[in-house]
């Protein structure tokens, strides 16, 4: 039994490998690959968007991983559904004496200035932090957000049975193992968008004028 469930963790593993070269060879086909962002994941402790529970922060540089942060946060409103719990398994008890979003966003704002963001349905989690931010009377930094979401639909289309990140995540060759966890999310999608975002554009600069277009 030993012997047969080490060979099925062998192929499971290489099937990944495959994937991921097969993720590489599809894409580098048609442009260069951004290397340089922060991927972000909200979990909720209910149905308002500034019941932020937990955030998990994955920053790339030059195509690396170079740090990840995950923080528990006191959600508000402060109670949880069944339904929220059910799926990132956090309950009150888990947040009750965590810190408030400000607080918890002051460590990681300066870890990510001048970076783009990105998420796996990059609308809910960019309305999370907008939806925050205008709670605690914060300046929104106007933050510059990516989909993989989105870019899964361009990139693979119909090939793929449906774009959800464990989805997406298996076809670009990463193993997503603990689904709605901040932190394991926010990886998952920085493998992603390691392979299949492209390069933003930067803008050019007309050297009479100086100014951008």
């Amino acid at each position: 039994r030993s012997i047969l469930y080490a060979n099925i963790k062998r192929i499971n593993a290489n099937s990944c490998i495959l994937q991921k070269i097969s993720c590489t060879f599809v894409f580098q086909k048609t442009a260069k690959r951004m290397k340089d962002f922060a991927a972000i994941d909200f979990e909720t402790a209910n149905g308002k968007r500034t019941s932020v529970c937990s955030v998990g922060v994955v920053i790339v540089r030059e195509g690396k991983i170079t740090n990840k942060i995950y923080r528990l946060i006191r959600p508000r409103p402060n109670y949880y559904t069944q339904w929220t719990t059910a799926v990132h398994g956090l309950t009150y008890d888990d947040t009750m004496e965590a810190d408030e979003f400000p607080e918890v966003w002051a460590e990681i704002k300066p870890l990510i200035d001048g970076l783009p963001l990105v998420a796996h349905n990059s609308p809910f989690d960019e309305g999370c932090l907008r939806a925050v931010h205008e709670l605690y009377d914060m300046t929104y930094p106007d933050y510059k957000f990516y989909c993989t979401c989105r870019t899964s639909r361009k990139v693979f289309g119909k090939e793929l049975p449906n774009h959800q990140l464990h989805t997406v995540a298996a076809r670009c060759g990463y193993d997503l193992t603990n689904h709605h966890h901040a932190l394991a999310d926010a990886e998952a999608c920085a493998q992603i968008a390691l392979l299949i975002i492209p390069e933003p554009k930067k803008p050019k600069v007309d050297l009479h004028t100086g100014s951008l277009f």
